[in-house]
């Protein structure tokens, strides 16, 4: 499966020809299946439906992507647009760069996408900016089905041996205000680490 590319460039914009050209190979390489370029200064009035303010500009399946990117940045892309079901390493990078609203966009078109955060969530070495992300996605979906459906597996992550890893699984459980949650909450309130155990109890009050 390949995605499909829309780019916005401007014929004054330094970075255009460079993305333009990348995305060209990964057309003629397969990669990508279909590129349209809108060129703004011709059809500026192609911008305001999809809230384009700079360019280069590029939608790639379901993400977008704006400023200059590589050739290998597009082809990582391209290939994390080509396999819907793997959103965990394409919500990490933007969450990265800051782009929570994009994320919570990618969620909202298909709430099944919310699992995808608990990789996040279980990898201790992920960067505080991206875990504060993570969390205030998730923080978005409380008391929600979406989030209540994610029970089994952060109860998983409650009893994980990295004290970061329970602590923000115990937060999460507590987001999700259900009564599945407490078994897994009550089994951490006798937990090794003070603030896992305070967090445990923040939850289930």
């Amino acid at each position: 499966m390949t995605a499909d590319a829309l780019l916005f460039i401007s014929s004054h914009c330094p970075h255009c020809p460079a993305v333009l050209a990348g995305l060209s190979e990964l057309v003629k390489r397969g990669a990508v299946g279909r590129l349209e370029v809108v060129n703004l200064d011709i059809y500026p009035q192609a911008a305001e439906p999809l809230g384009v303010r700079s360019v280069p500009w590029l939608r790639l399946g379901p993400f977008v992507l704006t400023g200059v990117r590589t050739p290998a940045e597009l082809a990582i892309w391209a290939q994390r647009a080509a396999v819907p079901g793997d959103m965990a390493d394409a919500f990490h990078n933007l969450l990265k760069d800051g782009d929570l609203r994009q994320v919570l966009a990618l969620i909202a078109a298909d709430p099944a996408r919310l699992s995808a955060l608990l990789p996040i969530v279980a990898n201790p070495g992920a960067s505080i900016n991206v875990r504060l992300g993570a969390g205030a996605a998730l923080e978005e979906y409380a008391d929600t089905p979406a989030l209540q459906s994610l029970i089994p597996a952060l109860g998983t992550l409650s009893a994980q041996s990295d004290a970061r890893v329970r602590a923000d699984a115990c937060h999460t459980l507590g987001l999700a205000r259900s009564e599945a949650a407490r078994p897994w909450l009550e089994a951490r309130l006798e937990d090794a680490d003070a603030d896992v155990r305070e967090i445990a109890r923040e939850a289930l009050e």
